[in-house]
């Protein structure tokens, strides 16, 4: 497999302009796309095998679930606050309209409907402040283990010349109490724009082991391995994290020769010039 074979680049102007499903990513679980409205634009998102995630990275739109409306007055780009979301359930159909351009992420897995529609606010999610000096992140939890059947979904905001996903870590195989086996992507946004990073993919063997240069807008698909995530200098990142599989959890195993790393954090202070509050309006 060639570094290309894992980033989906995005075709600006098709509707949507990011579209990842498990034929074409070759895995189980995880669908994932992007959509973006014009002002008084709206779809109607419906699914009766899989649950689903919308995220608003960037707009103010209208959702209508069930008779009931919920208006998000969002942020203006992903760097200028915290989330906006809508979970559900297969078989509940979501009315989508924007009350300004917008941009939508979308998720999607198998799910029987054990879980209710849940509208998800920037006061509703959490945020964490992970590792430490070049190492430190903020990470906004949109979808946790125990809150839907096999989506997990978090923001993460990683500044200017800092590494994320770090020490790098892995969740391709099924081993209780170690790891589970997750389709995982992520998507990118570069503040400016037209920054980049870098993210590794490799196994203990380097069977498998390529480098993704990532630009605003790109998708990378992990099907395996470990994954951190490099800014260049300069750059602040963001990634859309959206991971599905029969056993949605956080358990996931370092790579052996960097697990130190995260012992070495105490007391090293970070770099960050975040955390976000609000919708940033």
């Amino acid at each position: 497999m060639t570094a290309q074979e894992h980033v989906v680049r995005p075709s600006f102007g098709e509707d949507p302009f990011i579209d990842v499903t498990p034929a074409s990513a070759g895995w189980q679980h995880l669908s994932f796309s992007v959509k973006t409205l014009a002002a008084g634009e709206g779809w109607r998102d419906r699914d009766a095998a899989r649950e689903r995630c919308l995220v608003v990275m960037s707009g103010d739109v209208v959702f209508e679930v069930a008779g009931d409306e919920h208006v998000v007055i969002g942020r203006t780009s992903v760097f200028k606050g915290l989330p906006h979301a809508m979970y559900l359930p297969p078989g509940v159909d979501c009315d989508v309209t924007a009350e300004s351009a917008a941009v939508i992420a979308v998720g999607k897995a198998p799910a029987g409907g054990e879980f209710a529609p849940r509208f998800i606010t920037p006061a509703a999610v959490t945020v964490e402040m992970r590792g430490g000096h070049n190492a430190e992140r903020q990470i906004t939890h949109l979808i946790d283990p125990g809150q839907a059947e096999r989506l997990l979904c978090v923001e993460v905001y990683t500044p200017s010349g800092n590494w994320s996903s770090y020490p790098p870590h892995r969740h391709d195989e099924y081993v209780p109490g170690v790891e589970v086996d997750l389709d995982e992507i992520y998507h990118y946004r570069i503040d400016p724009a037209e920054g980049w990073g870098m993210q590794r993919l490799y196994d203990d063997a380097r069977e498998l082991d390529d480098v993704v240069v990532v630009t605003d807008g790109d998708t990378v698909l992990v099907r395996r391995g470990y994954h951190p995530v490099v800014m260049a200098p300069g750059y602040d990142g963001y990634y859309l994290n959206f991971l599905a599989g029969d056993r949605p959890s956080w358990e996931a195993r370092d790579e052996p020769d960097l697990a130190w790393v995260r012992g070495n954090w105490a007391g090293t202070p970070g770099r960050m010039r975040l955390p976000l509050k609000g919708t940033g309006r």
